[in-house]
Parts: structure tokens; C-alpha cells; sequence
């Protein structure tokens, strides 16, 4: 931003030259222009904006443009890369720059403005996380000269008046930042006699200086400087500033130079499902009040963010089903499972005491009893809420909360009486009710009927929820650790949000993800996918209110499946699999595209290909009886399904209901084979423009694929592969584009987005340019090339990590491949000898190193790979502890911790491992040096080798610890 002092009253005789100057780099056919909101720059169109001209200087190419306006101009502007017929091909994030011509200005005098791109990444450190986290002050900075406050007088014909400004968020008390360079002014590089900066509020500092011009070309850096005499030059090469050549020179340069450059900040973070935390005090699942006491262990094991997995209400079925983190019964709503009943009032009687005690012994067991938790806790509420609804309902702090939240609250209640009023969650079964209307609504929540203490009760509960996991988020901002939330991809189709947007979402489809390592037949998570075009006419507010709300407990937050923002696995709604979908939006093949190719036989391509030796194949001696339930022979030796099994679901239906299932000898591997049959095509038919059609994903292994001519086969393999890898990526681009700006500007959260699986080409370039920290696990790395991953190779804008909540632990991971595993000690650890059966802690703890060390912006560890690190924690058997299944839809997420956190806190010999770990890397943790000494603190790598035991000998790890690379948080 740049505001160049207060407004004069001063009629103008002769304009003022505003001169735009900014290094940008562009490709053939690419301009530059910037654009505001005052008509000499186009007033927010672009058609009549500034088109700027470049000019190489050394080797940077700078643009440049200047406009005639008149004193005491003010506007706002931004820059935009555009073609030549001005359509934007990129444009700057974060906030709109302002200009506001100082005070004293001269008839016809230029004003420089140096500018630099703004890219997402450039707001990093301004983001809650680190500006309320990590950064925090007790004391908070005075600002000492606001901006717009121009303190020097150009009185000189032969001297520059030229503002600083920087952004620091990372400074400590009694430091200062202070510009030093080769000129008198700027003290020649002494800094105490540098000129030093004025805070203004926001971490910005400025300060201006009258420089004779023959001072210049100058070169300057910006430099922290402490009353204690500790003094930190930012990184790189030195600034400058230079003069034109040209006869109208500049007598008011103002710099915008971004982030003050230091030592990339790196911290590090423990990931644990909400459900999988114990206390002492929990009642049979980990609840939000237990975070207090996780924070307490994060931060004194050196871990500067606890992760979680979604916290929203699931209760769509009222069963285990629910026990799904990522299919929300409402966005808005929490988890009525992580209340603590204990909490709800300081006059329980005793007999619910009693209660509550007794269900605290029956439900403490290995794994979470999702089904007998939440009714538990819900009846005892339900007691609690009897005795004192009037006193919490009249309250100030719930009308607050009621004010507040009244847009999703009340839809919420509702909702829920009418599921468990006609005893499904399926609003299509709700009669009259089917419909959302606010009229309906306003009624079913009305003072006045005769469930209004049914819809209160679901106020209350969402009440002290709030108020619980409030306290948790307030606790931890104030021991400097970042809680960091997680943004599902989907809705779960029998939701609030569907029954009161259902313009927003395609119910006739599901959502899922093409065969990755997670899934070779790809995933089905059964959600509709989103009606963007809908979405985007009231500029995405759904999603704006949804982060909006998540800021409210969360500094952080990861965005599942971000591939959904660029394009999403679309799938039928009868589909129960996730292989035969395609990618929404995407360019399909055209009929005619594929007829001027010489492919003409669209239903054999299309239609599931079924020859009776695949049928013999499949089920032996058996086909027959399998033929004629579900199959007509409409040709010689060709089949295709009956109409009422020919799909997926109808199958799956047919199969539950068949009346002779005893006749069915393996019933799951009957469905299995008929699924491989139907799934038999190489072409899929737009449903909703049948001359358009999509290839099969994996086409060529499809015996539909192979029985054709080499002519179709050639045509097919060449345009599958244009369709999943070239013909897409500019549509995924302005896609996400459009739809992921929208989200990052809702809140100021620090965004990550989950980019594994099946990754488009242009996906990582859009991430970097809005400043997304993408994910990097080992065991699934990015490049096709690689095996393993190679954390010290990773780059700074990523999360790296051992395992995450979809795969298995490290210690399982370790155990269950005895050739991946020798591989893994070969080419990583480096060691010829026979690797330990088990996953020893040596073994945790050279993979934890690895990946603590790496140059990512954050490592962050499954706790269950952290307990690995010591013995007497891998006593229960290592498949136990992983968290989800993709492959089974209908997984039991139940995993809870064998520990408690208060016995985590008491075991100082972990805290210190881990805390060893975490300050010897160079990575920020809470309390410690890092963040005093940030700017002037390396990273350097030990060399020592680490000893591993196995069962039978011991061998050496051969791979040096790595540096870490010289990046920046800010892009300069």
C-alpha cells in the first residue's frame, strides 16, 4: 500500500505526472496494465486502464507508465498481466494499493511509484498464524508516524525526497528496523548512523529521506537493529535505486519493497483426529477441552501447531456410519460428540454425576464406541439442559452467540428435529418439509410450537460447543501454537446445506478420485459434487461464510482434495466405485472429433462389452446361472444387462434381494466380477450431451480395449492421453483461479492445500502464485521417477510429512513390505545390511530427522508416528493405530490413543527426544531462540551418523543430515 501524505487545498494550474514503475517478467503476447478506481486509470475497467511499457534495466525488464492527475490525487490500483486484446491472464493478490499525493507537491512535478508483483505468498506472515500465533506480542507496537505522513521538506532543486517502506511482522521488543546503504544519509552502511524507520501499524514500517541526486545510483538493505546491540541485515543482495537518465526525473520516489528478507521461518506440528485424543477427563472420546492439555505437550515437546481432522456435526445416519469426519451433516454446525458434558453447568446433581462417572469407566476402551458415546453424552445434556435451559437461553453471552450464528443455527435445529421426526436424514422423505423455505423455517422454530425445546436444545448444545472449543482456541494463540483446522471437499447429500441450497450442488452425481495410491479402482466418497456456475453469482458466499466461520476456532486450515478446485472426479449418482467418472469441468471428445478419426461404433465403445468367454472366464462353471439373472443375450455369445441391474447400485441391490442367495457361493466376489463388467467400456457417454464423450479412465486394460482394431486403439490411447494430460490445463487453471481466490480472501487463515494423487500440470504454479503450502509425503512423491521422496529436496512453500490419516502409520508402513522396506534402508538410509523387521525408534527417529530438517515451511507428524520414537509405545500392533482405510467407504473411524495426554506430559525423556529433534533442525518452537534469533540463526546440518538396532546386528545410516536451502518466506 502507498498513501503519499495529506490532501492540499491548492488549486492545480499544471498536472502532476504519476509515474508507475514495476520489474515483471512476461512471455511473448503478455502486457502489463494497471488499473483503479479513479478514471485516469480506467476505473476498474480494464479495457481503459494503463497499458505500461517494458524496458530492459540490467537484467530485469521494468515496466512503465505514467499519467497526468491533479493534486491531491487519491486512488486505489492493482497490476494485471493482460494479452493484447486486454483479457487478464494473472493478476496481483492480496489487498489494493493506494496512492495519495503528499502534502507540498509541485506544479507539474513526477512522482516515481516502485512497485513489486504481489503474489499470495507475500501475505504468508501477515496471516493470523504467525500475526496472533507464532509473531505475537504481549506489548503491542505504538505507531509512531502513521502512513501518509511525508516528515522531510524537499526544499532543494538537486535532491529526491524517497519513501521506505517495508513489512515486518517478526520483531522483538526494543528492536528497531533501520536502512543502511552508501550514502551519507543512510549512514555507509554503519547502522548507527542509518536512518531509522517509523512502525505505522499493520507491520509497516516506513520513513523518507531528502537524497542529493547525486547520491544516486544507490544501493540500500533494510536491517533489524536492537538496543542490545544485536544487529540482523536482511538477506540477499543489496536494493537500489536509480535515476533515469531522462530530462523529467522524479523529485518523489516512493518504494513499496515488500517483506523484509530473512532465514526462511520454519516450524513444526503434531496431526491427531479430535476423536483419537485420551484424558482423564474425557468420556469415552477425545473432546474439545482436552486440546488445552494437547497444546500444553505440543508446545513443550517444540511443536508449533496441533492439526485436526473435521470437527463439523456428521449425524446423518444416526449409526457408526456417522463416525466419517468428512461427510458433514452441516459445515456450520460442530460435533455434538466433542462436548464434555462435565462442562455444561457447575451444579450437576449428583446422581448425573454418578452418571457420568459410571459411562466414563464402560466407554474407556481400546477404540472409540461411536454409536453409545454420542448417545450417552446426548442423554446426559439432555438432563443437564432440563435443569437450567432458561438460565443459558437468557443469558447475554447465548443471545450473542444466537445473534451471531441465527443464518445456519436455526436451519441446524431444524433439521435435526425433522431427521429424527421422520427417522431419516433423507429430506426427500419429509413430505411437505421436503422443500426448504424461510417461511417453513421461521415456523418450525417458532417460540410458539409445540418442539420449540427440541430446537432449543440443538441451540444449546452448538452453544457450549462453541464456547469449549472457543476456550481451546483462545488457550492455544496464548502458548503460541497454531490450531489448524480441516476444509472437507464435500457435504454429505443428506445435509442442512443441501435441503437449504440445493441450487448449489448436482444431486444427481458423486464425487470421488480417479485410481491414485490410495485406490486403484479409484474412490467414491458419494457426495454431489458442486454447481459452481451457481456458486459464483453471489460470488461464492457458501464458501465465504463457511471459512469465515472456521476462522472463528482455526489460525490454519487444510483444504482437502484441493484438485477439487481446479476439477472434480465426477461420478453417476448410481455408481458405487469411483473408476468409471469424469472430470468436471473438462473439454470432452466431440463426436465429430472422434468420427474424423475413424471412430464410428459408439455404443460398442460406450455400452459394457460382454462376451460369454468373459463371462466363462469369470464365473466357470457358474455362468449360466449368472447369465440368466442379470444378463440378455441380445446377440450370438454377445450379453448386456437386465434393465434392473445395470448399474452399480442396481447390482449391489439385486444381489442383497436376490431370492436364491444361497445358490450364491461368494457373494462379494460375484459383485466384484459384475462390477468388472460393467465397468467394461472404453467410451463414456455425456449423459447430458450425448454427441460428447469422455474416455474410461485406464482404458487400455479393459478387454472392451483390447478386442479392438490397432487403428481405434492408436486414435483412443492418443486422445485419452490428451484428455487427462494436455487438453484441460488452462480450463483447471481459470477454474481454480475463479474459485480459490474466493476462499483465501475470506479469512486471513495461513491455507494448505492436500494436493496428492493423479496431479495436473498446472496445479503447483497456481498454489505458488496464491501462496498455497502444498503436501509432501515420502512414500508418495510428486515425481514419477522416484520411489521414496526426498525431504531435503522439497521446497519451502510445503508441509512434509512421514504418513497422514489416509495411509498407514510409519510404523506399519515400515512392517508390512519386506522388499520396499530393504529398498527403503538401501536407497534413503543408505546401508547395504539387512534392515530390522520392526520399526525400532532408531528407525522413527532417522525418518522424523529426514523430514524435521527438510526446508519445508512446516513438518508435521501423526502422533502415532512420534510415539514410535520410543519402545514401550509400539507394544500394540501397528495396523491398529491407523487412522482410515480409503479402499472401504464403510471404514470405522475409531482410533483412539493408548496414552493419555496427562501421561504424555509426565514422560519428559519423549518431550525431550522430540524437542531435541524439532531445536536441533533450526525450526522454530515455542519459547525458544528460533524466533528471537530467526534473522541471523542457520539451520546447519550435523553430520553425525545415527546407530540402528535391529534384532540381530547394528548398522550405520550413511545419508549427511541436509541444510537447509536459503528461501525466503516472503517472494521479493
Amino acid at each position: 500500500m502507498v498513501e503519499l501524505g495529506l490532501l492540499s487545498g491548492t488549486k492545480s494550474t499544471k498536472p502532476v505526472h504519476v509515474s508507475f514503475r514495476i520489474p515483471y517478467y512476461t512471455h511473448w503476447g503478455q502486457s502489463l496494465l494497471v488499473c483503479g478506481s479513479e478514471p485516469v486509470l480506467g476505473s476498474w475497467n480494464l479495457k481503459k486502464g494503463l497499458l505500461l511499457s517494458p524496458v530492459h534495466h540490467g537484467d530485469e525488464l521494468i515496466w512503465f507508465g505514467t499519467v497526468p492527475v491533479p493534486k491531491g490525487f487519491k486512488c486505489e490500483y492493482s497490476y494485471y498481466v493482460v494479452d493484447d486484446n486486454r483479457n487478464v491472464l494473472r493478476w496481483e493478490m492480496g489487498e489494493k494499493r493506494k496512492v495519495l499525493l503528499p502534502e507540498g507537491i509541485q506544479d507539474g512535478e513526477v512522482v516515481e511509484l516502485h512497485d513489486l508483483w504481489q503474489v499470495g505468498s507475500d501475505a504468508l506472515p501477515l496471516k493470523s498464524a504467525f500475526k496472533d500465533v507464532i509473531f505475537h506480542r504481549k506489548l503491542s507496537l505504538d505507531i509512531e508516524t502513521p502512513l501518509g505522513v511525508i516528515r522531510s521538506t524537499l526544499d532543494q532543486e538537486d535532491s529526491v525526497l524517497v519513501h521506505f517502506k517495508i513489512s515486518c511482522p517478526n520483531i522483538e521488543e526494543e528492536t528497531s528496523i533501520y536502512i543502511i546503504g552508501n550514502t551519507l544519509k543512510l549512514g555507509q552502511w554503519n547502522v548507527q548512523n542509518g536512518l531509522k524507520l517509523s512502525y505505522s501499524g499493520e507491520s509497516i514500517w516506513h520513513a523518507d529521506c531528502v537524497l542529493p541526486k547525486g547520491d544516486f545510483p544507490i544501493k540500500y538493505k533494510y536491517c533489524k537493529y536492537g538496543k542490545r546491540g544485536i544487529f540482523s541485515p536482511e538477506t540477499g543482495p543489496n536494493r537500489d535505486i536509480a535515476l533515469d537518465s531522462s530530462n523529467t526525473q522524479p523529485r518523489y520516489i516512493f518504494l513499496s519493497d515488500g517483506m523484509l528478507r530473512e532465514i526462511p521461518w520454519r516450524g513444526a506440528g503434531v496431526a491427531i483426529p479430535m476423536f483419537s485424543v485420551r484424558s482423564e477427563a474425557d468420556l469415552g472420546v477425545g473432546e474439545f477441552l482436552d486440546l488445552k492439555l494437547f497444546v500444553d505437550w505440543a508446545a513443550e515437546s517444540g511443536f508449533h501447531l496441533v492439526q485436526l481432522l473435521p470437527i463439523n456435526d456428521t449425524s446423518v445416519h444416526g449409526m457408526w456410519w456417522d463416525s466419517y469426519p468428512y461427510s458433514s451433516l452441516s459445515v456450520f454446525a460442530l460435533h455434538p460428540l466433542y462436548l464434555r458434558v462435565q462442562a455444561l453447568s457447575e451444579n450437576i446433581p449428583e446422581d448425573i454425576k454418578l452418571e457420568i462417572q459410571k459411562a466414563k469407566e464402560q466407554l474407556d476402551g481400546k477404540n472409540v464406541d461411536y454409536e453409545a458415546t454420542l448417545s450417552t453424552k446426548l442423554s446426559i445434556a439432555k438432563k443437564i439442559f432440563a435443569q437450567e435451559k432458561d438460565l443459558i437461553l437468557n443469558s447475554s453471552s447465548f443471545q450473542k452467540f444466537f445473534s451471531e450464528n441465527q443464518d445456519w443455527l436455526k436451519p441446524y435445529a431444524a433439521f435435526c428435529f425433522l431427521r429424527d421426526f421422520f427417522e431419516t436424514s433423507d429430506h426427500s422423505q419429509w413430505g411437505r418439509f421436503s422443500h426448504f423455505s424461510k417461511e417453513k423455517l421461521e415456523k418450525l422454530v417458532s417460540k410458539d410450537s409445540l418442539h420449540y425445546s427440541i430446537i432449543c436444545f440443538h441451540y444449546y448444545i452448538q452453544f457450549h460447543l462453541h464456547v469449549q472449543l472457543s476456550e481451546a482456541a483462545d488457550y492455544a494463540r496464548k502458548k503460541g501454537v497454531i490450531l489448524k483446522g480441516d476444509l472437507p471437499i464435500g457435504v454429505d447429500r443428506n445435509s442442512v446445506d443441501t435441503w437449504v441450497y440445493p441450487n448449489l450442488f448436482r444431486m444427481n452425481t458423486s464425487t470421488g478420485a480417479p485410481p491414485d495410491y490410495f485406490d486403484k479402482n479409484g474412490q467414491n466418497w458419494g457426495f454431489p459434487t458442486y454447481n459452481w456456475e451457481e456458486m459464483s453469482k453471489d460470488n461464492y458466499a457458501w464458501w465465504r461464510t463457511r471459512l469465515t466461520q472456521m476462522a472463528k476456532y482455526f489460525t490454519a486450515y487444510r483444504i482437502d482434495h484441493i484438485l477439487g478446485f481446479f476439477r472434480i472426479w465426477e461420478l453417476p449418482e448410481h455408481a458405487m466405485t469411483g473408476l468409471v467418472g469424469k472430470f468436471r469441468p473438462s473439454i470432452p471428445l466431440s463426436q465429430e472429433e472422434l468420427e474424423k478419426e475413424g471412430i464410428w461404433d459408439f455404443d460398442r465403445l460406450s455400452h459394457p462389452y460382454i462376451l460369454q468367454k468373459f463371462l466363462q472366464d469369470k464365473f466357470g462353471s457358474s455362468w449360466t446361472f449368472i447369465a440368466s439373472n442379470f444378463l440378455n443375450e441380445y446377440q450370438k455369445n454377445r450379453y448386456e444387462f437386465k434393465e434392473d441391474c445395470n448399474t452399480e447400485k442396481k447390482i449391489a441391490s439385486k444381489l442383497k434381494s436376490f431370492p436364491e442367495r444361497s445358490l450364491l457361493q461368494d457373494e462379494d466376489k460375484i459383485r466384484r466380477e459384475l462390477f468388472d463388467l460393467v465397468q467394461n467400456i472404453v467410451l463414456i457417454r455425456d449423459p447430458e450431451n450425448p454427441r460428447n464423450f469422455y474416455p474410461r479412465f485406464n482404458l487400455e486394460d479393459t478387454p472392451s480395449f483390447k478386442d479392438l482394431d490397432d487403428h481405434s486403439k492408436n486414435v483412443l490411447k492418443r486422445l485419452y492421453y490428451d484428455y487427462y494430460f494436455h487438453r484441460q490445463e488452462n480450463l483447471w487453471q481459470q477454474n481454480a483461479l475463479k474459485t480459490l481466490p474466493a476462499l483465501l480472501n475470506s479469512s486471513d487463515m495461513l491455507a494448505c492445500g492436500e494436493d496428492l494423487g493423479l496431479i495436473p500440470s498446472c496445479v503447483h504454479p497456481v498454489m505458488q502464485e496464491l501462496g498455497l503450502i502444498g503436501l509432501r509425503i515420502q512414500r508418495m512423491p510428486s515425481e514419477p521417477d522416484l520411489e521414496f521422496g526426498i525431504p531435503s529436496q522439497y521446497s519451502y512453500m510445503t508441509v512434509c510429512a512421514p504418513s497422514c490419516h489416509d495411509c498407514s502409520t510409519l510404523r506399519a508402513w515400515w512392517e508390512e513390505d519386506e522388499e520396499r522396506r530393504q529398498r527403503y534402508f538401501k536407497n534413503v538410509v543408505g546401508s547395504d545390511t539387512l534392515p530390522p523387521a520392526r520399526c525400532v525408534p532408531d528407525i522413527a527417529h532417522f525418518i522424523i530427522r529426514e523430514h524435521v530438517e527438510s526446508p519445508s515451511m512446516w513438518a508435521i507428524f501423526p502422533l502415532q508416528d512420534l510415539l514410535a520414537l520410543k519402545e514401550e509405545y509400539t507394544t500394540r500392533p501397528a495396523t491398529e493405530e491407523t487412522i482410515n482405510d480409503p479402499t472401504n467407504p464403510k471404514h470405522y473411524w475409531r482410533y483412539r490413543v493408548h496414552v493419555t495426554v496427562e501421561a504424555l506430559i509426565k514422560d519428559k525423556e519423549l518431550v525431550t527426544i522430540i524437542k531435541d529433534l524439532v531445536s536441533g533442525s533450526g525450526r522454530s518452537h515455542p519459547g525458544g531462540q528460533a524466533e528471537r534469533q530467526a534473522s541471523h540463526k542457520s539451520a546447519v546440518a550435523t553430520t553425525e551418523k545415527q546407530q540402528i538396532a535391529s534384532s540381530k546386528d547394528k548398522v550405520h545410516l550413511a545419508t549427511p543430515l541436509n541444510s537447509v536451502a536459503q528461501e525466503t518466506l516472503a517472494v521479493r
